[in-house]
Parts: C-alpha cells; structure tokens; sequence
C-alpha cells in the first residue's frame, strides 16, 4: 500500500537553526501515527511541511502519492487534508460560539445548509460539547477547545488527519477522552490516516507507529512494543532516553527520593475553608490544606477546576472572598512584602528576557528580589554552579535549549532563597532527560534546603514523585493524601480519572436528534470538490460573516470602526483650523485721553481680539504676558492726543507674545492692517483729502468669502481620517490573524487568498461608508459647512474612496506579522503622504521631485479636490469625473497587490 507521507532528504532551517536535518521516513496509510520527543526538535516543523502550510526548502515530500511542493496538486489535496496545530484553540476563533466556528470551517469546505447541521450535530454529538453549542470558545475549557479543534479539523471527513500535541496542557481525563473520541472516529473512517506529534510517552503508547525524532533527525520508526523490545526498557520514556544519542544520556539516572523528615506541625503552608468568587462564579470553593516546611506538594486537577486561582491567593495576588490562608503562622495580605520575600514563582512559559544574558538575568533578578549589593556576586556564582549554567553564563536565552531554559528560570525564582517555590507546569515540553534532571534539582532544594515546593504538572509520573497530592475539580479539593494512598494498588492516572468522572457524573451531554445524524451518510464528501478553487461565494460570504461577527463582538474596534473617525475629525476640524481669534489683549494707556481711549476700542471691537483689563505697569505687563494671559499688549505713549492734533506721528508700542512664531506673524497682519484703518477713519474725521483722493482697493474671495479655515479644512479632514482608520482596522484584521495563530486557516484550507483578503475586506468597506456619511452629516450639521455640489458624486467617490483605503491596510499586513508593528506602518504610510503631500496646506503642483511624485499618484490627493471641490465650488461630474476614475482605477491595482502579497504557505 502507498504510504501517506514519503519523505526523502528532507531539510528545513529557521536562519542558522537547522529545524529538520535531511530527513527519511515514510509514514503508513490508515494507522494512527505519532512522532515523539521535546518541543524543538522539528515535530512541528515536519506537521506542518506535510499539511502545505509552510513552503519547502529542499528534499521532496510526497503526500497521498503526489507532490506536496507543487503548488496545483497541493490546492487540489488540502480538502483532504485536516491539520490541527500546536495550542490551545490555535485554528478556532474565541469570540464565536463553537456553532459559529463549526459553520465557518464547513462553509469553507463547501458543505449545504442540510449536510452542516448533519455534521456539526454527529460531531458534537459524539464529542459531548452539544449542549454547549451557543458558548463562546473562549470560555471554554482547554480540553473542550481541543474537543472542539477536533471538530473543526473533523468537519470534512479528511483522509489525513494532522494533530500537532493536541493535548498539551490537557488534564488526564481530557486527554482520554480525546483519544477515545479519536479511535471512535477512527472505527468509522477506517482509510483514514492520523499523524500526531506528542510530548507525553503514555499517551503514545496506543498509537499504531511511532516516530521518535530529536534535533531534527530521525532516531527510530517502529510500532511501540518494537521499539520497547528493541531498546530492552518497560515504558516509552526509558525507552526514548535509551535512543538519545549518548552526549544527551551520559550521566542520567533514575530519580530516587528521600524520605520527608517530618517534625511535629511545621506547617509552612494553612488554607482553611479557602473560597474565592467572581461574581457569581466560584472558581476555589472551600479548599483547605496543610503542606510542612520541606514538603513537595503536587496539584492537579482538571483545567480551569481553580488550581491557578489558589496559587495567587496564597501569594496574596487575589483577595480571598472567603476562608484563611497563612504562610509559616503569618496570615496572607494583598499588602505584606515580608511574605512575598519568603516566595519564589516560576511561570509555565518562559519569562526571563531574551536580551540580557543568563549572568545578567540572574543578577536583574537578584535585584528585583531585593538582594544586597554586595552578595549579588557571590549568589549568581552559586546559581549558575549549583544549577550547571557556567558553560552557558555569557550566552542569551535565545540561544538556549529548552531544558537549560527551565533551570535558569528555576536559578532566577530561588535566587534569593525562598522558603516556598511555586511551579506552574515547570516542565511541559522537556525531554525525559531535561525533565528528570530538573527533578533532581527539585529535590535537593526540599530535602537539602527545606525549601517547600508547591508544583503543578499533568504529568502523572511527576505527581508520583510528589509527597503528597491534592485532586481538584470544579474549584473543589477531591482527595488530598500521598500518591500511593491514591493509587491504592492502581495506576494513579486511573484513580485520577476515576475521581474526577466521579465529580463529573452525568453532566446531561444531551446529544442531537438521531434523524439528524443519519443525514450524513448519504452526503459524505458532498463538498470536498476541489471545484471553485480561485472563488466560491459560500467561502467569501463565510470569510466576510466572521469577520463581521468578530468585529460587532469587539466593542473597541466597532465603536472605532464607526465612531474613531468622528472623534478625530472634531479634534481635526477645530485643531487644524488656520484662524486666529479671540486673541487676548489689554492696553498700557500712558495718554488716557479721548483719542487714546477711540484708538483702544477700534480695536476692541474686532472680532479677532478680546480685550482685557488694562495694563498699569511694565512689571505687569510682563507678569500678565509670562502667565499665557495676554498675547499682546498696545502700549499708547504719553501725549498720545496732542501729537496727533498738531499733525505728528506719535509711536505705538504692541507687545506681541512671540513663542507661536506663525501665529505672532498673523498677529502682527492684523495690528498692522487695523492700525491703517484707524488712520483712514481719523483722517476723514479731521476733514483731510489725503484718504479720500487715494485708490480704494476691495478685496474679494470666492468660494470662501469670510476666509475661515473650517469651510476648507473640514471637507479635507474627511479624506484623511478615511484613510488612516479604515487602514489601520482592515490591516490590524489580519495581522491579529498571524499573531493568534488562526491565520493557519488560510493556508490548510481550501480557502483562497483573494477570498481571504476581500471576505475581510468587505466589513470594513461598509463600517467605513457609514462612518463617511456620519462625517458628512457632521461637516454640515455641526461645523455649518454646506455642501454646494453634487451629492450623488460626494457619496459614490467616498465608496470607492473606502474601497481603496481598506485596501492599503491589507496591503500593509502582508509585511508584518505585529499588530504594533502594522499600525505603526499603517499610521506611516497614510497620516504623512495624507496631510503633507496631497495638498491639504500646498497644492500637489506645487511640489516637486519625488513630492510631486507620491502626490501624482496617492488617492487622498483625489479625494481631497473632489471633497473641495463639492462642498466649496459647487463643482460636479463634468469638473471632477477625472478624479472618480482613478480612484475607481485604483481599486483593481490595490486589490490585485493585497492579494498577491498575502501568502498562502508560510515561509
């Protein structure tokens, strides 16, 4: 029989890391494979080569027979290929209710309304998540996010089914049922090929072939009980450290435990009645324990049963809503430093900085914990002898493999000698080797140091090593006793699955009409066509759906979407505004005389000043004007009147605030030209012919008559706040996509990129149509600005207008893979050419060089002069039709590039 995968020489490198190191192997058609071994060492690297989600580099690799690098044979494979990638819920989308993420995935697969609801009912039916179809998956569990991943990844009936470490992370019930759910499926689809990359050797027993790989190289392929005969061990695990070549292996043993030394009640950790609530919810429900100084403690329980919420009320990080916790006597607060000191934290994932060395590290946090200065040395030379971190001292985490990561985070949480250390999960995605090492480090802090050691792990053969467990489920402790007590003569997996069915019961996992699930019999591979490669309405409509249900469930970006521009063409419209009023003035009067008095009120009465009280001395004038009071001051001399009468030029002193150069300038216009006036009208007062005989000169603008700012800024506020918002929203789409993972979608699915990028698109096409119109209505409403010319014209230019915009957004993350970094890029690539060169304050023909260039051709330059052009000029199709059609060329040219940059395998 051909094998389902067939690969030969096959090599993949990230930079200088070499991920997979010309590689061999074949894998066989309709048996449940796994590959094991740590994270790093290219299981999910080889996953995702074979599903066509990341391009080849060099060797071949043939899947069902054909080339999975040819580009025309893998469009035509992938809906018979289901992959379900490394993470909690990677491929599913939290804020869609599992109905919704399942009507997605069938959608895009090309399944009827009939055939979805027969599917998505067997599914759910047989995985028990039925009742629970209308809940968010973000509130789901991390076992039901996998049950529905599965689902997902189940909804098309594949041939070749992908799982990478689907149950990582998962408590052991959850992982059962998983697999059980597994060989059911399995029972019924019996050419159906299943590839899983795994981390946990007990679970890997009960698969059909195995694969054990590390740093990037094949050790074995064999069915399990071949590779245990082989290797001459009992377990997996053993088995696995035997095949390491023997660097790895040197020097490892088997873990032993001394006894606990127990001495009278030296408790280091009391919880009595321990209860927290959220609300309503209960989340630690009356949980007590007492764990002895030097004891190692274990936790387990099954996702979200509260295991979490109990560590940080112990560290006085949460309040407790209810019940007693104290640590070595002293009770728990939110407020008490001195406790916190006692406590050392190490997270599940790595949390030390990649930019400083491991030394540096050490030494950060040896500060942090509050160790003197002078023995900051001395206790990062004992970490890194103590913890076998010499060789490495000088190197970033970076660089690191994940085992040496593991005992630096360790290093970093005891360095300053706690009495308690808190492990969340310490060794998830570690080798045997690294794990059992890392043990022994665990070890000699409680039995050596007497250091209390409180340890989470799903990991039963770690709980063995515990000297006592507590089981949780649900906020409540089960059973609390040592491991062997739990066991009882079982495995203690069992008992622990044993225990929690128990807490479970029957929860009531009603299931779906027996009618429906008969549906599927007749239907099956009914829309696995690989028809409509290039566009199928069913996909986009479904692409667009979601997108749109997403963005109405975010309040941030919908009222962004709908809202964002609004707000900033009000700070916009008023802020830009080139008009300087109101601008506050007093008068030093020396003359105090009619003429004086006539002088200061010609001026008072404009509507550009607004006068103040009068000035007395230079002491404060300069007091009035330093404070921001006064921005200019008239100073009148002595004799003011008198000089005037006898036909003299007396001086007038303006003090003019000169930290606004622009605005004291305008300033400087206005004193000048009202000044002149004055003269005129005294002159015709006193009977002189001089101002009568001369030329009179009026001045008249068009468009504009009272030459105000707002009629010319707010029509072209419009254009450049519809560029930046719908750009950056419809960018931030996608790139939210790449960084959540869920991008995986579009390259394992039948999906196209230009019914990904335009289903996307669509949303923000018509959120940014309606924030144009509300933007109008406020330019005429709010900001009196009328609109003289066409409106069909406005409104038709704005859609295409939002058409293109949406696009440059699309076009800008398809080169990033941060959402900071695209709205950062976006904000760039808009807001600048936008207002400085398109012809906001200078006309674009008044540019030049690569100015006039970038103006020539960005659409906000069009948008601008049609804006004007119909709420100033009263202008229509006749004047502005040229612009309509190069926005409307713009269109095609935007969306062929955010289609073409948008990748369909990841590189």
């Amino acid at each position: 029989m051909t094998p389902i995968v067939d690969c030969r020489e096959l090599s993949y490198k990230f930079g200088k890391i070499t991920a997979l190191d010309d590689i061999s192997i074949t894998i066989p058609r309709g048996k449940l494979t796994g590959i094991i071994g740590p994270d790093g060492v290219g299981k999910s690297t080889f996953l995702s080569l074979i599903t066509g989600s990341r391009a080849m580099q060099r060797g071949s690799l043939l899947v069902a027979g054909g080339d999975i690098g040819n580009r025309n044979f893998r469009n035509g494979i992938l809906p018979q290929i289901a992959y379900m990638p490394q993470g909690l819920g990677k491929n599913l989308y939290f804020s869609l209710t599992i109905e919704e993420n399942l009507q997605f995935f069938a959608r895009l697969f090309g399944h009827g309304k009939a055939e979805r609801r027969s599917r998505i009912d067997r599914l759910t039916s047989r995985t028990g998540l039925y009742p629970f179809l209308n809940r968010p998956v973000g509130k789901l569990s991390g076992g039901m996010k996998q049950k529905v991943g599965l689902c997902c990844a189940l909804i098309h009936d594949p041939e070749l089914l992908v799982l990478d470490e689907p149950t990582t992370g998962v408590d052991p019930l959850s992982r059962r049922q998983f697999w059980d759910l597994i060989d059911d499926i399995r029972s019924s689809e019996e050419n159906m090929s299943v590839v899983v990359a795994t981390a946990y050797m007990d679970e890997a027993e009960r698969f059909d072939h195995l694969i054990a790989m590390d740093d990037g190289k094949i050790l074995a392929a064999a069915p399990p009980d071949e590779l245990l005969k082989q290797t001459g061990k009992n377990d997996l695990d053993a088995a696995f450290i035997e095949l390491l070549p023997e660097n790895k292996r040197s020097g490892h043993k088997e873990i032993t435990i001394p006894a606990l030394e127990v001495s009278g009640d030296d408790f280091a950790i009391e919880a009595s009645g321990l209860t927290k609530k959220f609300g309503s919810f209960t989340a630690v429900d009356h949980v007590s324990f007492q764990i002895r100084r030097g004891e190692i403690f274990g936790f387990l329980g099954s996702n979200g049963c509260g295991k979490t919420t109990t560590m940080r009320m112990l560290t006085g990080l949460l309040p407790i809503t209810e019940g007693t916790a104290s640590l070595f006597g002293e009770p728990v607060t939110g407020n008490s430093l001195e406790i916190r000191k006692k406590l050392g934290y190490m997270t599940q994932l790595f949390s030390l900085y990649n930019e400083l060395t491991v030394r540096q590290n050490l030494q950060l946090f040896a500060r942090l914990y509050g160790v003197e200065d002078a023995l900051i040395g001395e206790k990062v030379s004992a970490m890194l002898d103590r913890f076998d971190l010499n060789d490495v001292a000088s190197l970033t985490p970076e660089d690191l493999p994940l085992g040496i990561k593991q005992r630096l985070s360790l290093a970093a949480a005891v360095i300053h000698g706690p009495q308690i250390l808190i492990l969340d999960e310490p060794t998830s995605g570690v080798d045997p080797v690294a794990r059992d090492s890392f043990w022994e480090l665990i070890i000699e802090l409680s039995r050596k140091d007497k250091v209390t050691i409180f340890i989470t792990t799903h990991f039963m053969n770690e709980a063995a090593r515990c000297d006592r467990i507590s089981l949780m489920h649900a906020g409540k402790s089960l059973i609390c006793d040592t491991p062997e007590n739990i066991a009882a003569g079982n495995s203690l997996e069992a008992e622990f699955i044993r225990h929690l069915e128990a807490a479970q019961g029957d929860d009531g996992l009603a299931k779906a009409p027996l009618e429906e699930e008969k549906m599927i019999s007749g239907e099956k591979h009914a829309g696995n066509s690989g028809a409509n490669r290039f566009f199928s309405f069913r996909r986009w409509f479904s692409c667009c759906q979601r997108e749109n249900t997403e963005l109405l469930r975010d309040p941030i970006r919908a009222t962004l979407a709908l809202f964002g521009a609004l707000i900033l063409m009000v700070v916009m419209g008023y802020g830009i505004s080139m008009d300087v009023e109101d601008l506050t003035f007093a008068v030093l009067d020396n003359d105090n005389t009619q003429l004086s008095r006539n002088y200061a009120m010609n001026i008072a009465g404009s509507r550009y000043f607004k006068e103040k009280a009068p000035v007395k001395t230079y002491s404060e004038l300069d007091r009035r004007m330093r404070s921001g009071e006064l921005s200019m001051v008239i100073e009148l001399p002595p004799k003011f009147g008198q000089k005037l009468e006898k036909g003299d030029v007396p001086e007038i002193g303006v003090w003019v605030d000169g930290a606004m150069p622009t605005r004291s300038e305008t300033i400087n216009g206005y004193i000048k030209s009202m000044h002149q006036l004055w003269q005129e009208n005294y002159a015709r007062q006193q009977g002189s012919v001089t101002a009568a005989d001369g030329a009179d000169i009026e001045i008249r603008y068009r468009y504009n008559p009272d030459v105000r700012s707002l009629p010319a800024m707010v029509p072209a506020v419009i254009p450049i706040l519809l560029m930046m918002i719908p750009a950056i929203l419809s960018a931030l789409s996608v790139v939210r996509e790449k960084e959540k993972g869920s991008i995986i979608n579009l390259y394992v699915t039948p999906m196209s990129r230009f019914e990904f990028v335009t289903g996307k698109q669509f949303p923000y096409i018509v959120f940014s149509m309606v924030s144009a119109v509300l933007m109008v209505i406020m330019a005429v409403l709010l900001f009196d600005v009328p609109i003289k010319g066409s409106v069909t014209l406005l409104f038709l230019s704005l859609m295409i207008y939002c058409v293109v915009s949406t696009g440059m957004g699309l076009i800008a993350s398809s080169v990033t893979r941060s959402q900071i970094a695209v709205i950062f890029l976006t904000m760039i690539g808009t807001m600048l050419p936008a207002t400085q060169l398109c012809g906001l304050i200078n006309p674009v023909s008044a540019q030049d060089g690569i100015s006039f260039f970038i103006g020539s051709i960005y659409p906000t330059t069009y948008m601008l002069l049609i804006c004007r052009g119909v709420f100033n000029k009263a202008l229509g199709f006749a004047q502005l039709g040229f612009c309509v059609y190069i926005l409307l060329a713009m269109v095609p040219v935007m969306t062929a590039a955010g289609v073409l940059l948008q990748k369909k395998q990841e590189k």
